[in-house]
């Protein structure tokens, strides 16, 4: 018979969260000095499917951009590393925080380390944390962001708010991880890692859009608006699109896009990224804050 809320209930169970709780807190601290490390670290996500070795064949305008970026960065002294999501496995999210944030895992147990999982639960979530900016290229399709990074941003949630699972043997155990949460909502304080732990916040995000023709800013809206409620800082002139037009074929228009004009507006956009993170490392007593009792 299946055991009811109220049978975890226990000290047993109590003890668990409360280690949880505990190693949260570890993680948040250990978040914080490596935020503060020496060194900027900036890692450039491109969600494009084209690749001229492959049926597009044809550079993707979205990541030539990128790259341009990305050396700018590595001019102002920054280390760079470029992922190009096509290359990898992506699966798609299931959404467990939609029952509680508890029921959804840090990492992923969707898609468990080792040979369960996929390239973002065993390779992407600790690139992700390496970073202290993140620039995410995508093409405009069908007037929104590309479906891999669709996936990518998806998968992220693992990184806000979520926590080791409960019981490691039986993760989705949905009624021990509902009590789970009410222990994480009533014993959450302001300080970071005592309850939901925002692992991205801070961190510094630049968009890069490219496209033939509409859509662009709508691509860019939906992204900053889900970046930032994951805690991405943006500072000015941190986004940036290229657009072609219908009145030409998609078969000409790559020069209109991967020109000295919009290169220009790529390293621009390095150079302000590169510039906040030398700020927000001037000063290592700040906080963001933020509800860690919130699911």
């Amino acid at each position: 018979m299946d055991k009811k809320i109220s049978d975890y209930n226990s000290t047993e169970w109590q003890n668990r969260f409360k280690f949880i709780r505990k190693e949260t807190m570890k993680e948040a601290t250990a978040l914080r000095k490596n935020f503060f490390k020496k060194g900027i670290r900036v890692l450039g996500v491109s969600g494009s499917a084209r690749d001229e070795f492959d049926m597009a064949q044809g550079k993707s305008n979205s990541e030539w951009l990128l790259e341009k970026c990305l050396y700018e960065a590595k001019l102002q002294g920054a280390e760079t590393k470029i992922l190009p999501l096509r290359k990898y496995d992506v699966r798609y999210c299931k959404a467990c925080y939609s029952t509680t944030n508890t029921q959804c895992h840090y990492k992923c147990s969707c898609y468990p380390a080792g040979k369960s999982g996929d390239d973002m639960t065993n390779k992407f979530y600790d690139l992700i944390g390496w970073a202290d900016v993140i620039v995410f290229a995508t093409p405009v399709n069908n007037f929104k962001i590309s479906s891999l990074m669709s996936l990518f941003i998806d998968r992220m949630i693992s990184l806000d708010g979520s926590l080791m699972p409960a019981d490691v043997k039986d993760s989705k155990n949905k009624n021990l991880n509902l009590v789970h949460a009410q222990f994480v909502e009533s014993n959450a304080t302001e300080q970071a890692g005592t309850g939901y732990l925002r692992r991205m916040a801070g961190k510094t995000a630049g968009i890069i859009v490219t496209g033939h023709e509409a859509g662009a800013s709508l691509a860019i809206s939906s992204l900053f608006m889900t970046l930032n409620h994951y805690g991405f800082i943006f500072p000015p002139f941190s986004t940036m699109y290229a657009i072609a037009g219908v009145t030409e074929a998609t078969a000409t228009d790559k020069n209109k896009l991967q020109n000295a004009f919009y290169e220009g507006e790529a390293r621009l956009l390095a150079r302000n990224l590169v510039t906040a993170v030398n700020i927000l490392k001037q000063k290592n007593n700040y906080q963001w804050s933020y509800q860690g009792d919130l699911n």
